[in-house]
């Protein structure tokens, strides 16, 4: 069974980002952890997929997605200033998750999901950055189709399944730019790795 529109597919593969000897290793799926998703439902890159198609079970892949195939250039624009009250919680801001460095899930006021990671924190306001954490990268994959089968109508369902901001919050999609206030997210959990990040469409 070769890969088409609607097949579950369970592929390993090591992600490298950069050119030439400037490689480096940024996310691994192993036969025990794959990465799986259905086929043609826009849940990954049209690139990405479109460098699967017509493979089976046992094949081997090798291929590279540029910026404007993956999650496009770095856009300097996408980093904003937010008032910080919007990520307080009863007037204090919660440490636990606004801090430097970490991925903050949240909803703008259309309601369109996206994480934002923290450049600064300052008195008045929260530096973030809305970028896809792989922008402007080259993407290098490598790896091999483990499953092609077809997909159980209970798994295409879910797909299509209603979804809230994901943290079990009432505040989301308040303001102009709110927080969700969830925590615990790393950048990878975030992204959520190839399985819904690199590999991914819509982010």
């Amino acid at each position: 069974m070769k890969i088409s529109t609607n097949k579950f597919v369970s592929l390993s593969y090591d992600l490298n980002v950069g050119e030439g000897e400037e490689r480096e290793l940024m996310e691994r799926a192993t036969a025990e952890t794959p990465l799986e998703f259905i086929y043609g439902t826009n849940s990954m890159l049209e690139a990405f997929e479109k460098n699967l198609d017509g493979l089976a079970q046992g094949d081997s892949f090798d291929f590279v997605l540029t910026p404007d195939q993956a999650y496009g250039e770095y856009d300097d624009e996408a980093v904003v200033d937010l008032p910080r009250n919007i990520f307080e919680q009863d007037g204090k801001l919660n440490e636990d998750v606004i801090f430097e460095g970490n991925m903050v899930p949240m909803m703008d006021s259309n309601g369109n999901r996206l994480n934002g990671s923290v450049v600064e924190v300052k008195e008045d306001i929260i530096k973030m950055d809305f970028n896809h954490p792989l922008a402007g990268e080259t993407l290098n994959f490598s790896g091999e189709v483990l499953t092609v089968r077809d997909s159980t109508p209970e798994e295409i369902a879910a797909l299509f399944a209603p979804q809230g901001c994901g943290c079990g919050c009432s505040g989301c999609g308040d303001g102009e730019e709110d927080s969700c206030g969830c925590g615990g997210h790393s950048e990878k959990e975030a992204a959520g790795g190839c399985g819904s990040g690199c590999g991914c469409g819509g982010h």
